[in-house]
C-alpha cells in the first residue's frame, strides 16, 4: 500500500493512480466497517479553516474526525488573524505547532500552496478556485460502487469548467475514466488543466474531449454530471452567465436519452434546481446524488486517515 502519510492532498495530480486507489479502497472499507476506524485518529487535532460557506464539505470532515476519534476545531478565515493582516505563513507555522492537520477552503489556490509551503503538518483542499478534489474521491468511490468498476466507463460533464470540473478531468483521467466536457465556448478548461488530464489519460489509455454540444459528449456515457453554473464568487456575473448557459446546457430527461440506458446522473451540490438541472432528473430514478453526497463522509475519513 503507498504511504501517504503526512502528504498535502491539495491536487489529484500530486497522487499516483496507485495512491488514489488506496484511498478509494480504504474509504470503501471504512464505510462497510466505520466502528473498526473509531481510533485511527485517536488524540490527533484537525482545524478546519474555512474562507468560504459550506454544507457537505464542513459536515463530512467534522463528523469523519470525530468517528475516527479525533478532535476537530472550527476557525473562519476572517475571525482568525489572517483577517487582520498576519501571513498565511506565519499562520501555517504555528498552526504546526497545534494541530496534526489543516482542512482549508479558500478563495485562493495558492494560498493553499503557501500554506503547505510554511507548514509542517498536511494541508487538505476543501475547496479551491482551481480545485476541489475530496469531492472528486467521493464521486470516484460512487461511481466504483454503481458500476463495480472505474476504467473505461465514461463520464459526461456539462456546464461550466471550474473547479469541480478541473478535479473531474484530473481525477478520471488518472483512474481510466473516460471523460468528455461540454461547455461554452468562453467557458472551457484552461489549457494547463487539459494537458495534464491529456497526458494522465495518454498514459492509461483513456481518452479526454472537450465540445461545445452537450448532446455530443453525453453521447454514450455511463455518467452525466453536472454543476452550478454560478459558483460561489461569482454571484455579480449571475445574469449573463444564465443567459449562456441556457437552456442549452441544462441537464434534463431529454439529454439524457443521448446517453446509456443505464446511465446515472451525478451532482456535487448544492444544485440550482430549473437552472443547470430540472427537478424530473434530480429526482428521478437515475439520480445517484444522495449516495454521491453519502460518500462525502467516507471519502473524507480516508484522506485524512491516509494522510495523518
Amino acid at each position: 500500500m503507498p504511504d501517504t502519510k503526512d502528504k498535502d492532498f491539495l491536487a489529484l495530480q500530486d497522487y499516483s493512480a496507485e495512491e488514489i486507489w488506496a484511498i478509494l479502497k480504504l474509504a470503501k472499507k471504512i464505510k462497510s466497517d466505520p466502528a473498526g476506524y473509531g481510533g485511527r485518529l485517536s488524540g490527533k487535532n484537525v482545524l478546519l479553516l474555512f474562507q468560504k460557506p459550506s454544507t457537505r464539505t464542513r459536515v463530512s470532515f467534522e463528523v469523519a474526525i470525530r468517528e475516527l476519534g479525533g478532535n476537530s476545531v472550527s476557525l473562519g478565515w476572517g475571525g482568525s488573524q489572517l483577517g487582520r493582516g498576519e501571513t498565511i505563513a506565519d499562520t501555517a507555522r504555528v498552526l504546526s505547532r497545534y494541530v496534526q492537520c489543516v482542512v482549508a477552503r479558500v478563495y485562493q489556490h495558492n494560498d493553499l500552496e503557501e500554506m503547505a509551503q510554511h507548514a509542517d503538518i498536511p494541508v487538505v483542499n476543501a475547496l479551491s478556485d482551481l480545485f476541489h478534489p475530496c469531492q472528486i474521491v467521493g464521486d470516484l468511490l460512487t461511481i466504483w460502487e454503481h458500476f463495480n468498476s472505474l476504467e473505461g466507463r465514461k463520464l459526461a460533464y456539462i456546464g461550466d469548467a471550474n473547479n469541480v470540473c478541473n478535479s473531474l478531468l484530473i481525477g478520471c483521467s488518472k483512474m481510466g475514466v473516460r471523460i468528455a466536457v461540454a461547455c461554452p465556448q468562453e467557458f472551457q478548461p484552461e489549457a494547463k488543466i487539459l494537458k495534464m488530464a491529456t497526458e494522465n489519460a495518454d498514459e492509461r489509455g483513456s481518452s479526454v474531449e472537450v465540445f461545445i454540444d452537450p448532446l455530443k459528449a453525453a453521447q454514450d456515457a455511463d455518467v452525466i454530471y453536472t454543476d452550478v453554473f454560478v459558483s460561489m464568487g461569482l454571484e455579480n456575473e449571475r445574469s449573463g452567465r444564465l443567459k449562456i448557459f441556457l437552456p442549452t446546457y441544462q441537464v434534463t430527461v431529454d439529454l439524457l436519452k443521448h446517453a446509456f440506458n443505464n446511465a446515472v446522473f451525478m451532482h456535487c451540490l448544492p444544485a440550482h434546481r430549473g437552472e443547470e438541472v430540472t427537478d424530473e432528473v434530480m429526482d428521478g430514478p437515475r439520480s445517484i446524488v444522495w449516495d454521491q453526497s453519502e460518500n462525502r463522509l467516507h471519502s473524507a475519513k480516508s484522506v485524512l486517515a491516509s494522510i495523518i
